[in-house]
Formats: structure tokens, C-alpha cells, sequence
């Protein structure tokens, strides 16, 4: 009896960071959009105006954008 010839292996595929992914989304023109940092941290020192702006999302840095993709492949 012939023993059974092993099928190729598939590439290993990264599983999605979750922790990532619920504070981070794609928008439609494909760029990732993030929350700000240091939102409550020391929040009696801020200003009510840094707070504000604090608490809007933003685009994530083009510095950070290959780290958060490769988060994200699942």
C-alpha cells in the first residue's frame, strides 16, 4: 500500500488583532482612522478645547500605516 502524498502547506495567514480592530477602522477611500491618545490621562490639566479636539478620530500617521495594516490582515 502507497503511502499518501502530503499536499503543500497553504501560507500561514496572520489572525486579525481584535483589540485593534474595535479601536481602529477602514475608511472608504481605504485609509485606516484612529482614535487620538492621551484623551483622559491628566484630563484636569488639558483644556476644554484640547479635550474637544481629543475626542474627534483621526488618520492614522503614514509612520504607523504598514504596523496597523499587517494588525488588521486576517
Amino acid at each position: 500500500m502507497k503511502a499518501k502524498a502530503k499536499k503543500p502547506k497553504s501560507k500561514i495567514k496572520m489572525k486579525t488583532k481584535k483589540t485593534f480592530a474595535k479601536r481602529s477602522k477602514v475608511s472608504g477611500s481605504g485609509k485606516l482612522v484612529v482614535q487620538h491618545n492621551f484623551v483622559s490621562h491628566f484630563a484636569a490639566n488639558k483644556s476644554h478645547k484640547q479635550k474637544m479636539h481629543l475626542k474627534k478620530s483621526k488618520v492614522a500617521n503614514d509612520t504607523d500605516y504598514k504596523r496597523d495594516k499587517q494588525l488588521l490582515q486576517g
